[in-house]
């Protein structure tokens, strides 16, 4: 038989089970590499593909169209990573300015700081005194102060700035990638074999953009390939035509 005390002690436990534990799994999606290197194999596929089959549409040789399109390959994948470079530096060099200012702002104010932080949680429906405690208690780290006045005040993640060096190579790589897809075929071949075999790696290329970009994005993978083929055929399709007319207009 179990003792009384037994007996007490587990009247005194509950047996309400606990809750579980829900861990979110997200990626980073602030940072640039990843992001220039989809939209660069996106980029140069859609663009060298296009300038590709507007020289061939021209009637011109495969020497021009291969030089063409090693000059598509290589310009565009510089003048991508000087972009993103750019682009990056100028954001994070702007990111960490307001960063700086907030940090400032800490040392000189932070009474004034507290308040801000506890009317942001007051905001979401935190009892004012107990938003006022959570807003202390941050306070006491100046770390987490300042992560936490970074999130909540600017929207951004100090540890996750981005790096302008990474994102420019990712930009150049992927670029020269998915620009040399269509180019091959004119490295083994010419004419219309060569065409065609632009225009199959092209619209191969471009369904594996589209399902790369559902990986990311968590979206439909039949969506976004269509979507990406669509905008790659569109594009294609045009600077094609352009050529023909010129072509035939030269002639």
């Amino acid at each position: 038989m179990t003792s009384t005390a037994d007996d007490d002690a587990m009247d005194g436990q509950s047996t309400d089970p606990l809750p579980p534990v829900v861990e979110h799994h997200h990626r980073n999606v602030q940072g640039g590499a990843a992001r220039a290197a989809v939209f660069g194999v996106s980029d140069g596929l859609v663009s060298n593909v296009s300038l590709i089959l507007g020289i061939a549409g021209a009637g011109s040789s495969a020497a021009s169209v291969r030089l063409a399109g090693l000059a598509g390959l290589v310009a565009g994948s510089v003048s991508m990573a000087a972009g993103e470079y750019v682009s990056m530096k100028a954001q994070s060099e702007l990111l960490e300015r307001e960063l700086e200012m907030e940090r400032i702002e800490l040392r000189r104010n932070p009474n004034v700081e507290i308040a801000e932080l506890a009317q942001i949680y007051q905001s979401r429906g935190i009892d004012p005194d107990a938003a006022l405690v959570m807003a202390r208690s941050v306070m006491h780290d100046p770390k987490l102060a300042l992560e936490t006045h970074a999130r909540e005040e600017l929207g951004i993640n100090p540890d996750s700035l981005g790096s302008p060096v990474a994102a420019a190579a990712a930009s150049l790589c992927a670029f020269a990638v998915g620009a040399f897809l269509p180019l091959l075929p004119w490295l083994v071949t010419s004419g219309t074999a060569a065409t065609v075999g632009s225009v199959v790696l092209g619209i191969v290329g471009a369904l594996a953009v589209g399902t790369a970009l559902a990986g990311f994005t968590g979206r439909s993978r039949l969506f976004s390939a269509a979507r990406q083929l669509a905008i790659a055929v569109l594009a294609a399709s045009v600077t094609y035509l352009v050529g023909r007319a010129v072509g035939v207009g030269v002639s």
